[in-house]
């Protein structure tokens, strides 16, 4: 395996903290502390357009699988959606006045996942776009989503460290665990287990059914922002506080690559706040509080 810093593309004027895979095979799209929504070229290593303008800081992007239809979640509890190909809004909800951190799509209902500073998930409709269902599940922030599209089920992390398992069905609460004694601020279904990363640094390998601790370990020297699963191969990545991403295996949950600025002059130089794959895993695009949008090419010897 090889991972190799193809390009880093300035242009934002604020921190970044959100990045999304683009639904033209050589684009992706970033957002933060900006007035918009940025769209980029992989091919020519360059801004493209910007998609569409925000009224607030942009938390979470997800573009719905299959369409050309990119779900963009707001400091200022709305959701916009937005027609990539015609660069149209095609609908707005104000969900809450709090902030949406995290989004999450359900292929088998056609329902996006938001949730926020309330603490409450918001359901909607993606055939309509009206907000369906609403319910408070946790006293304080979520800030991290998953779903295991396997199990039909949902995971939720919130402020107080507690990690929520849902049933997609009806969305009640199987389960519920104090998994980090921070804020959890990230989580991934990988091999029929739960990650689940926090402010106190630990990353939490727990079993989905019972949100039971299998292991943990201490990936960076602070928060764990995001946890990746490359949509291919048997590796993840992981990006941090501690201004580094790096790269493991899902089978072993060994370190294969450490980018970071004391490993690499071209390295971010400030926290590293989101990352994403590629469709096919060839790129992995990461953000940061550096303003920089930085493209790592990936190949698997």
């Amino acid at each position: 395996m090889d991972i190799t810093l193809k390009s880093t593309l300035p242009g934002h004027q604020n921190p970044i903290f959100c990045v999304e895979k683009g639904y033209y095979k050589h684009t992706f799209f970033t957002a933060g502390n900006d007035k918009g929504v940025v769209e980029w070229d992989i091919e020519q290593n360059a801004f493209k357009r910007i998609l569409c303008a925000v009224s607030s800081s942009v938390y979470a992007l997800r573009l719905i699988t299959g369409t050309p239809i990119l779900a963009i979640a707001l400091r200022e509890g709305k959701l916009l959606f937005v027609h990539v190909e015609e660069q149209k809004l095609v609908a707005s909800i104000q969900l809450s006045t709090k902030a949406i951190f995290a989004l999450a799509y359900m292929s088998w209902k056609n329902e996006l996942l938001a949730v926020g500073e309330e603490g409450t998930l918001y359901v909607i409709d993606l055939a309509t776009y009206k907000s369906i269902y609403e319910k408070r599940i946790s006293p304080t922030t979520i800030r991290a989503i998953a779903i295991d599209e396997r199990l039909e089920r949902i995971a939720l992390g919130d402020k107080d460290g507690q990690v929520y398992m849902l049933d997609s069905a009806d969305f009640h609460v199987i389960t519920e665990s104090k998994l980090h004694s921070m804020p959890a601020t990230s989580l991934a279904f990988i091999h029929n287990k739960l990650l689940s990363g926090g402010r106190d640094a630990q990353l939490v390998i727990s079993d989905p059914n019972q949100l039971t601790i299998h292991f943990s370990f201490v990936p960076h020297l602070f928060t764990v922002y995001g946890i990746y699963p490359h949509p291919e191969a048997p590796i993840f990545a992981t990006v941090s506080r501690d201004k580094s991403l790096k790269f493991w295996s899902t089978a072993d949950f060994a370190l294969l690559k450490n980018m970071s600025r004391e490993k690499m002059q071209d390295g971010h130089h400030l926290s590293v706040n989101a990352g994403a794959w590629s469709e096919n895993g060839q790129y992995f695009f990461s953000v940061g509080d550096d303003k920089l949008v930085k493209v790592w090419e990936f190949e698997n010897k």
